[in-house]
């Protein structure tokens, strides 16, 4: 039996547990996939929390991407580089981390030419460290992080010299603009990250959030005639890496495109 699951604090929204099921019934795989709230208050001691449950493999999302790192054995290149953890293994009594959202990100972007553009990231959380190290590997030209969070600041900036930090006010015209915030994200879909102005300075908008499809960013984007594209990619992309981890192998190239018929309810 794989037991797996997805670490949180609100998990009420996440459609991993759905993803995951697909994948173990197209692979046939005895497993389960359970959405696992731990509470900030507990929040350092994570793996002790996922013993008790018996917990093989696991995925983390906001806020502990970062707090895992000091409660894990290991963790590979990609995670040390963006200072983030997604996806957790136990093997041979140690837990290794990685991020697969780097991966997610890598795929996401094979539809958008990213080398020598201007692209602005929208956020400085753990998704945001992610795509700052994936748009730099696609060699994009400058990378820019707008953020209101003054108190990361400069903690980002010193772990990723490449890149220039600016507030809100300080947009100016680039090539690819993504929205790494919640904002816009289900149950608040009336909200924006930015006004509708600063989207028109660019040529292609990429918003993280899949739920909802259309986010209200990405709508403004579209009618501006921006390439618009939304995290549904990113998100199948980075479970399927999530689950090589776990499983221990390649997995089939058209388990990608039967999971976005499935999300798509097209199966």
């Amino acid at each position: 039996m794989n037991n797996l699951g997805l670490v949180g604090e609100k998990l009420g929204h996440s459609i991993s547990p759905a993803i995951h099921q697909f994948i173990f019934d197209y692979l046939k795989i005895n497993g389960i996939y359970s959405l696992l709230e731990i509470d900030k208050k507990d929040s350092n001691n994570i793996i002790e929390e996922i013993e008790k449950r018996d917990i093989t493999g696991f995925n983390v999302t906001v806020p502990y991407k970062e707090k895992i790192i000091s409660q894990l054995d290991t963790i590979s290149s990609e995670a040390q580089k963006i200072g983030a953890v997604n996806t957790v293994v136990l093997k041979n009594g140690k837990y290794e981390g990685y991020n697969t959202d780097y991966f997610g990100i890598i795929k996401m972007f094979e539809v958008i030419e990213v080398e020598n553009k201007i692209c602005y990231i929208l956020g400085s959380g753990g998704a945001a460290k992610a795509l700052i190290v994936a748009l730099h590997d696609l060699k994009a030209k400058n990378i820019y992080v707008v953020t209101r969070d003054i108190n990361n600041k400069n903690m980002i900036k010193e772990k990723f010299s490449y890149i220039d930090m600016i507030s809100y006010s300080a947009i100016e015209e680039g090539d690819i603009l993504v929205n790494a915030t919640p904002v816009g994200m289900y149950p608040k879909i009336d909200n924006t990250p930015i006004s509708e102005n600063d989207i028109k300075k660019f040529k292609i908008a990429v918003d993280i959030i899949y739920n909802p499809r259309n986010t209200l960013f990405l709508n403004l984007a579209k009618k501006h005639g921006l390439t618009a594209i939304n995290g549904l990619s990113m998100l199948i992309q980075q479970a399927l890496k999530a689950e090589e981890i776990w499983q221990n192998k390649e997995l089939p190239d058209n388990l990608y495109d039967e999971l976005l018929k499935f999300l798509k309810g097209e199966n």
